[in-house]
């Protein structure tokens, strides 16, 4: 693995305006050549709508499913969206519990109001029609109308958790487009936005030279891109 050193602290926000330039295939590419091969959420994972971009910084919340309705309903999650910062994506492991909807409209509502970039649900989401007119970035396993009280219940968050798969901590990075989710370690960041800016440069020339219609085979022993 050689992951190459950086020129020194770049903010968030530059980093951020950089990913939206580029996109999850190149990302996820990248983060292989590095040898992180498990930094992409599965394809169980699906926006609710096709424009949705998900850039963020990672808060990780973690539920589990209940049989119960407990004394303060919500208590721990809207703890947690009540500290979301600027530029926070909400990263969701449900404990793999489909039964309810973790996530909603008003949640992405709140969200949206704290400057929150998205949501990543390894679980389901309702109100979908709503956060697709509200165009908040949600990913999700699917749709349900149930409610998640009595049903899933929040019990930690800022703590490490599995989504989908994928270990991530708040303050990761978060990347979502209509191919899929990455979620990229924090210490890496800079080193893969350089790499992926470099090689989505590379794809461009190799496109410009496929519609040429150039030979596939040749184009590729000359740039080992495809």
């Amino acid at each position: 693995m050689n992951v190459p050193p950086s020129d020194g602290p770049t903010s968030f926000a530059e980093i951020a305006g950089r990913l939206r330039g580029l996109y999850s295939a190149v990302l996820c590419d990248v983060l292989d050549s590095l040898g992180y091969r498990h930094q992409a959420l599965s394809y169980r994972i699906r926006p609710l709508f096709p424009a949705a971009v998900a850039v963020g910084k990672a808060r990780t919340m973690l539920s589990r499913p209940v049989n119960r309705f407990p004394e303060k309903p919500y208590a721990k999650e809207l703890e947690a969206l009540d500290t979301l910062q600027p530029d926070d994506v909400i990263v969701f492991d449900t404990s793999e519990d489909l039964t309810s909807a973790v996530w909603g409209e008003l949640l992405s509502v709140a969200s949206m109001a704290k400057g929150a970039r998205g949501a990543i649900i390894d679980g389901l989401t309702r109100d979908a029609a709503k956060i697709r007119e509200a165009q908040f970035p949600v990913f999700a396993r699917g749709i349900s109308s149930y409610d998640s009280h009595g049903r899933s219940e929040v019990i930690d968050y800022d703590t490490p958790i599995t989504c989908d798969g994928v270990k991530v901590q708040t303050g990761d990075v978060v990347f979502g487009d209509y191919d899929g989710v990455i979620i990229i370690p924090s210490a890496l960041v800079e080193a893969v936005v350089e790499k992926a800016e470099q090689k989505a440069s590379r794809e461009k020339i190799v496109e410009g030279e496929f519609r040429k219609g150039r030979k596939v085979a040749d184009v590729f022993m000359e740039h080992g891109i495809l």
